[in-house]
């Protein structure tokens, strides 16, 4: 059973189309990516999807069923901005919002405790929100989202503010849940965690699917005709007729090579000239596939 279904919904705001008959699915234990530029109509699918706004047509499903508001109740959702209580302390919150949530004071004292010494904030339990810096808010945040232990989780930039060792530990976090059957929902600006983190993805722009489908389904969809190289000498080899484009960045590059041209006829020309210390050949990058199918006018933003 799906735990997401979306099927043709649409959304129109005054004479603005904003979501323009998006279908996608979420099976259980999936890390699903919702990516788009700046106004591409995500935020609005995300709300028709957890009963904030309804569809213009179309339906929405929530674990196998039409959506009803019961069903949030399953359903846990940390937006891009953050709502918690500046004065008030950091356990007094997590409970009173695990309240909210239908669990006891005890209960959810002893989650909020637990989920802070599992994400390493246990020095923030005593202090007011206000007094935290942003990637400990965060943290707070990401935790009220899950002490419910909801099966869905939508994730709204829960990257945010978050320096590398906070975000891999976010990232291992939930990896983990995925593992344990929950369905996770994330948008990010950052295409190398979704091209890591996510099973399938659904890109959107101007309210329309433009790509969607499983993570190495789509990778394979494209050649592998881009060339990184790094080298000392001369970057004449970048004007080789085997090549369609170059990003040259002094002593390293990125290179597409034109459809059907061979990788070594470059590498051959490119020795002749520099001394190479990297040539690696690869498929695009998700972010080269963004680009590629939002255009390179469109902002890299989920």
């Amino acid at each position: 059973m799906a735990i997401v279904e979306l099927e043709g919904i649409s959304k129109s705001y005054d004479k603005k189309v904003a979501v323009e008959q998006l279908s996608f699915r979420i099976e259980p234990s999936t890390m699903f990516g919702l990516l788009g530029p700046n106004g591409s109509g995500k935020t609005s699918s995300i709300r028709m999807m957890i009963g904030i706004t309804r569809p213009d047509a179309g339906t929405v499903k929530l674990f196998g069923k039409p959506f009803e508001r019961q069903s949030l109740e399953r359903v846990g959702y940390l937006p891009e901005e953050r709502g918690l209580y500046k004065k008030m302390h950091v356990l007094d919150q997590l409970i009173f919002l695990g309240e909210l949530h239908g669990l006891s004071a005890a209960t959810a004292r002893k989650r909020a405790l637990d989920w802070c010494e599992r994400l390493e904030i246990t020095e923030a339990i005593p202090k007011k929100t206000e007094e935290l810096s942003k990637g400990m808010q965060q943290k707070i945040q990401f935790i009220a989202t899950l002490l419910h232990e909801p099966e869905l989780i939508i994730m709204d930039e829960p990257f945010s503010g978050l320096d590398p060792i906070n975000a891999s530990l976010m990232q291992d976090t939930l990896m983990d849940l995925r593992r344990e059957g929950k369905a996770i929902l994330f948008s990010t600006h950052r295409m190398d965690q979704v091209e890591k983190m996510c099973d399938a993805i659904c890109v959107i722009s101007g309210g329309k699917q433009v790509l969607a489908g499983g993570m190495r389904e789509i990778k394979q969809r494209y050649p592998n005709n881009r060339v990184k190289i790094e080298f000392d000498g001369s970057d004449s080899f970048l004007k080789h007729a085997s090549v369609a484009s170059a990003k040259n960045w002094g002593n390293h590059a990125e290179i597409t090579l034109k459809d059907g041209d061979d990788a070594q006829a470059l590498l051959a020309a490119a020795i002749k000239v520099a001394k190479i210390r990297r040539f690696e050949v690869s498929e695009p990058t998700l972010e080269q596939i963004f680009i590629e199918k939002v255009g390179a006018g469109g902002r890299i933003d989920a």
